[in-house]
């Protein structure tokens, strides 16, 4: 338990409460955002890297469309995650947001990944990390592995 308090005291600022990289007030309600989604994607690689996986890459945009937040090596799956960050579930689950047209996009993003390796013979899923992020609040994350499939694409677990 010593390691998940020093780990949450280096990515929190004490004296506020709420992540440090969101800390200052953006001027820009698109600036918030931003900085929102960029806490929780760094929060979900720490996340995952504590449950085993091994981070490859984040943020991965295929050359001919198609995007993956990031990319993870669990033993020998390969692990396309998308991160879903909201500042709370008032209006519903994060992962809620991931519908139909934003798999396909990350499915574009995957085979764009795949494509790069000449296609190896991977076993591959499609995962889900819903971070919550309540000003004053521990951040909540939840990883839902396997959370999808896709057209042509089908995660494999």
């Amino acid at each position: 338990m010593h390691w998940l308090v020093v780990w949450y005291f280096r990515m929190f600022d004490r004296s506020l409460g709420r992540p440090a990289a969101i800390a200052a007030d953006p001027s820009e309600p698109g600036e918030w955002n931003a900085a929102l989604g960029e806490m929780g994607e760094a929060l979900a690689a720490r996340w995952l890297w504590v449950k085993g996986l091994k981070v490859l890459y984040r943020n991965y945009r295929a050359p001919s469309g198609g995007e993956v937040d990031i990319v993870a090596r669990h033993g020998e799956t390969l692990v396309f995650c998308e991160v879903k960050t909201r500042s709370s579930d008032q209006f519903g689950r994060p992962a809620a947001a991931v519908d139909e047209e934003k798999r396909r996009l990350i499915a574009r993003g995957a085979t764009g990944w795949l494509r790069e390796l000449r296609f190896p013979p991977v076993v591959y899923r499609f995962d889900i990390v819903e971070v919550i992020l309540e000003e004053g609040e521990i951040p909540e994350i939840h990883h839902i592995e396997s959370a999808f499939q896709t057209g042509g694409m089908h995660a494999i677990s």
